[in-house]
């Protein structure tokens, strides 16, 4: 399984994501420029964290533009694994691969600090390896991570089962002290309605060994890893 991290003007941690993908899965990992024309050859693609463009506009509105966008729009719509974490996310919704969008947070300040997930749907590529309401604690470091959709498309993503994560306290209650920045109904990763594209705020790839603490984040790379071999035989 190829994995493709996607590197923009801004991008931050691309380089975690690399790192992060090559020593979980054991998997090649290489980076794809901004301005590339395809990305033929990849089985996943990763949108990483960072500032595109500098967020100008406003966050992934310009990424959205750019040359690689195009191919992996396709990429996705053939059944393409992809995956957007924080300002992937955001580039993600931009894109339209993924409803709703993403709002400065409610209290108007970066949020840089651990949280903990409710998984709510482990059918997934990227969660099969989960139990459904399993607890993780993966960070978030955002200011623009209020998801927010109007009421149908809320209605959609929850009749769908496309909500993947929910911000939640450690025994796995949603309540809304465990939400950091006012996401609707605390959602804090959706997928598409085929369940091959991924968006999450919180960075799995800073959790995912155990020199730092902390290897919850590598329940996603597994789980694709697990999803692929089985695809293939």
């Amino acid at each position: 399984m190829k994995f493709g991290v996607v590197v923009f003007p801004g991008s931050n941690c691309d380089a975690d994501c690399l790192h992060a993908i090559q020593t979980v899965t054991g998997q090649p990992a290489e980076y794809i420029w901004h301005k590339t024309g395809s990305v033929d050859g990849f089985d996943c693609i990763v949108l990483p964290g960072g500032f595109s463009y500098g967020d100008y506009l406003r966050c992934g509105a310009i990424a959205r533009f750019s040359p690689v966008m195009r191919p992996i729009v396709e990429f996705a719509r053939r059944g393409g694994l992809v995956i957007g974490i924080c300002n992937g996310f955001q580039i993600l919704t931009e894109a339209g691969l993924l409803p709703g969008a993403l709002h400065r947070n409610k209290n108007l300040q970066f949020l840089c600090h651990d949280t903990f997930l409710r998984l709510e749907n482990n059918t997934t590529p990227f969660t099969c390896r989960a139990a459904k309401g399993q607890v993780m604690k993966i960070p978030i470091a955002h200011g623009e991570g209020n998801y927010y959709a109007d009421q149908e498309t809320l209605q959609q993503l929850e009749a769908n089962n496309q909500v993947i994560f929910r911000y939640c306290n450690p025994q796995g209650e949603v309540t809304p002290a465990a939400n950091p920045n006012g996401s609707l109904n605390n959602i804090a990763g959706i997928c598409n309605r085929q369940g091959n594209v991924l968006g999450m705020m919180p960075h799995p790839e800073r959790c995912a060994e155990a020199v730092l603490g902390n290897t919850d984040g590598q329940l996603i790379f597994q789980s694709l890893l697990d999803f692929w071999q089985r695809r293939c035989g």
